[in-house]
């Protein structure tokens, strides 16, 4: 009996071995999945805008709204009736984007319209022959945003000049046919990385942008502090408002993998395509605040906060700043020439 007790010990512990590492496995993939269940819901997912507001015989534009986000959230607008503006740089992308829209839609008052916001001249065109041409502005959505190196036309680093002073000069040119056609909105698409933005003024003087170089780090820097540029334009925006029938919203659209990456390096890419499939939202989930802040009646007592997750949500500190606010918006005027403009436009009248 005793050979035979001895033979069976191995087995025992090689069967224990076994089943030692198939149980560390196990949970290995238990808390892999439980930790992705709660990153996706409790950071990544967001909420879907519930409200039922129609759209026949309001007029909206939607920059940058021949891809991702915006194009989605102008599909979402197609479909309440409303005659939707694209307005996009490329002709042949923002085309084939509204003849997309009407087909899905089926909506046909969705027109394509250039803009570049890269460059003040297109910016003045696009204001002066949509005034020309549309009665109507009910709601308008900066959506449009770029993340990489490169000058604009009149010279800023291309982050602070699209993201910002161009969305700056076309709201402003826009303004007095919103005021006309209120209640209306102005919503512009900010980001959380705006808690990571600064704004140094002495920089921008020299420079003609709110970073030093180009680097890979200083273009993700440029892109953060055109966010806390969009979110401090809302809030002053709101004061300039005030007693109109126009309001104004800025938003963290959630984590969304878009074209706005185009302009990294493959290698960058290909390192975050892999997150994003596990984690990002696709851009209808994307469209889901800028939707809210566009449609939800009862919210316009909140005119100039921060949304996300289609709720109001506390900005950061800068993003408090009401004298960094004013002064970006003096400084703003000053670089995109609206307020030189207005005041020859008032002599001449």
């Amino acid at each position: 009996m005793r050979p035979s007790a001895v033979s069976q010990k191995p087995k025992t512990t090689q069967e224990e071995e076994v089943a030692l590492p198939s149980n560390m496995l196990l949970c290995v993939v238990a808390g892999a999945v439980s930790f992705y269940l709660l990153i996706y819901y409790g950071v990544f997912r967001v909420q879907r805008c519930t409200s039922s507001v129609r759209l026949k015989g309001k007029t909206v534009i939607v920059t940058g709204s021949n891809t991702g986000i915006g194009k989605s959230t102008a599909l979402a607008l197609a479909r309440r009736g409303a005659r939707v503006i694209l307005a996009c740089r490329s002709k042949e992308r923002g085309t084939a984007a509204a003849f997309d829209i009407r087909k899905e839609s089926g909506n046909n008052q969705v027109v394509f319209m250039p803009l570049d916001l890269a460059d003040f001249r297109s910016v003045h065109s696009f204001a002066e022959t949509f005034l020309e041409t549309e009665p109507r502005l009910d709601i308008l959505i900066n959506n449009a945003g770029i993340m990489g190196p490169g000058r604009t036309v009149d010279g800023f680093g291309m982050a602070f000049g699209v993201n910002h002073l161009g969305h700056f000069l076309l709201t402003n040119l826009l303004l007095e046919r919103l005021k006309q056609c209120g209640p209306s909105r102005v919503v512009t698409v900010s980001a959380l990385l705006h808690h990571l933005g600064r704004i140094d003024f002495a920089l921008l003087g020299s420079t003609k942008d709110l970073v030093s170089g180009q680097s890979t780090w200083q273009n993700f820097q440029a892109y953060c502090n055109s966010k806390l540029c969009n979110v401090l334009f809302t809030r002053e925006l709101a004061n300039h408002l005030e007693g109109t029938g126009v309001t104004c919203f800025t938003l963290h659209p959630g984590v969304v993998y878009t074209e706005l990456c185009r302009n990294m390096s493959w290698w960058q890419q290909l390192l975050l395509i892999p997150v994003a499939k596990l984690f990002f939202l696709d851009t209808d989930g994307g469209s889901q605040t800028t939707l809210h802040c566009s449609l939800q009646e009862g919210i316009e007592s909140f005119s100039g906060r921060y949304f996300s997750n289609c709720r109001v949500q506390n900005m950061g500190v800068k993003g408090r700043d009401d004298s960094l606010a004013q002064k970006l918006w003096e400084v703003s005027e000053r670089l995109t020439g609206f307020h030189t403009r207005v005041s020859q436009h008032a002599e001449r009248a």
